[in-house]
């Protein structure tokens, strides 16, 4: 490096110095001296800055807030009336404001919830209906101690039921190989379902199968 080819000519420069003797030499090696000093600091490294010991604030990043999963208490009971176009059920529910409800409508289910009322929330829905309805025309009505959840059928005609439930009369696929089968699970429906007279007709009518009075229980019923 350049810094350290001046600083050995210095050296011997300055010995020279030591043992010259005549002025003009002399001269010449004090000048040259003083070139190359300045030489020297020309092409010095300028000096490294200390390390900070100030230590960089930590980037810091902002928190997010999750808000708490709500709690719901399902209104499991209310009441319910119909015509042949649609469907009406009532909650009864005092201190609902409409722009706390929060409803889902589709074509065989409804879902509705009611945010903030005194303090608690509250949800009707029903999974799945007995029929299809019209979500679209479906509507809330509320009232100052109740709401009432107005249903339009897609279908005119009575509901039996606002839950769907699966045709227990329907004959099971599985046992159409052996017809007594199917007779017997179709009499045991009739017998879960039925009234009293109904229940003590299917029961003679079992007893008469097994006793071997009749191989055709159905025939108790003629």
């Amino acid at each position: 490096m350049a810094e350290e080819s001046y600083a050995l000519d210095l050296e011997e420069l300055k010995h020279l110095q030591t043992i010259s003797k005549r002025p003009r030499v002399l001269t010449l090696i004090s000048n040259e001296i003083r070139n190359l000093e300045k030489l020297s600091k020309d092409v010095a490294p300028a000096p490294t800055p200390a390390p900070s010991s100030q230590v960089p604030p930590a980037s810091i990043a902002p928190k997010v807030q999750t808000k708490p999963a709500l709690i719901y208490t399902t209104l499991g009971s209310f009441s319910w009336d119909q015509d042949s176009d649609k469907l009406k059920i009532y909650v009864s529910l005092e201190g609902v404001d409409e722009t706390n409800i929060e409803s889902e409508f589709k074509p065989w289910s409804f879902d509705v919830k009611f945010h903030n009322v005194e303090g608690k929330n509250y949800r009707c829905a029903i999974p799945k209906l007995n029929k299809q309805i019209v979500p679209e025309k479906c509507k809330l009505v509320v009232k100052p101690k109740r709401v009432i959840i107005m249903l339009a059928k897609a279908s005119t005609g009575n509901w039996l039921d606002l839950y769907y439930k699966e045709d227990k009369l329907k004959p099971n696929l599985d046992k159409e190989k052996d017809p007594m089968a199917g007779i017997m699970d179709l009499m045991k429906n009739m017998y879960e379902d039925g009234d009293e007279d109904m229940k003590r007709t299917i029961a003679k009518a079992w007893t008469d199968a097994r006793s071997g009075k009749t191989a055709d229980p159905l025939k108790s019923f003629n």
